[in-house]
């Protein structure tokens, strides 16, 4: 290890060594020339395709849907979370175009709609019998730890600043608040998001299952 504060830390692994595992789910590419990619160990050299599989076993039945109507460049945090708490989807309501920086390369293995209208979120969620959850801290909003909450459900937010819509307000069965304690009056979109997100998990999810044990070819570092 280096003594270096400032040496960048090697993420993932180097080529896999011969011979090979004979599984589908591994990707030839990644077992040749290493798989750096930001996954769990477990996922080391699974291709793209399989690890979303995977997910799919498991996903939350729950969806986040965030209005888009001037380019809000949370969506790719929101995006981040929804992987890292394996909601059901991602629904981007308003512009198509959203800014995927800040997703990390997440948005591979979540699954992300588009509804141009609220009207047509809110038509999609009826079909599955989802109600839409508000997440604002807008007069007479209930905090989000005290109030009931759906197992399976849609949590909207508004875009950065103006929160919900007057339509999104219309449309939902509820608007809950996350509760704050400094001097500003809101918290960031995608933080809001991820905050609701968690507190979905805290109450229906079952905890995650343990990380295997590393081995030499699910290490931190290149293997030799």
């Amino acid at each position: 290890m280096s003594n270096d504060p400032t040496a960048e830390r090697t993420v993932g692994v180097g080529p896999h060594p011969l011979p090979w595992p004979d599984d589908p789910r591994l990707d030839p590419e990644l077992l040749a020339r290493g798989d750096r990619r930001n996954v769990l160990d477990r996922y080391r050299y699974w291709r793209v395709e399989a690890i979303v599989a995977e997910l799919d076993r498991h996903r939350h039945p729950f969806h986040v849907a965030v209005e888009n109507w001037s380019r809000d460049p949370n969506i790719g945090a929101v995006v981040r979370s929804a992987n890292a708490f394996l909601a059901a989807g991602v629904h981007i309501v308003g512009r198509r175009r959203w800014n995927r920086r800040g997703a990390m390369m997440t948005e591979r293995y979540q699954h992300v709609h588009h509804h141009a209208e609220l009207a047509d979120l809110a038509a999609w969620a009826g079909a599955e019998d989802l109600p839409l959850v508000g997440i604002d801290n807008l007069p007479g909003s209930r905090p989000i730890d005290r109030a009931p909450l759906p197992r399976a459900c849609v949590l909207l937010l508004g875009q950065e600043g103006p929160g919900l819509s007057e339509a999104a307000r219309a449309g939902v069965s509820a608007v809950l608040t996350i509760p704050q304690f400094g001097s500003t009056r809101s918290i960031n979109a995608s933080a809001a998001a991820a905050v609701a997100m968690y507190e979905w998990c805290r109450r229906h999810a079952s905890p995650p299952e343990p990380a295997p044990a590393p081995t030499p070819a699910s290490s931190s570092d290149p293997a030799p």
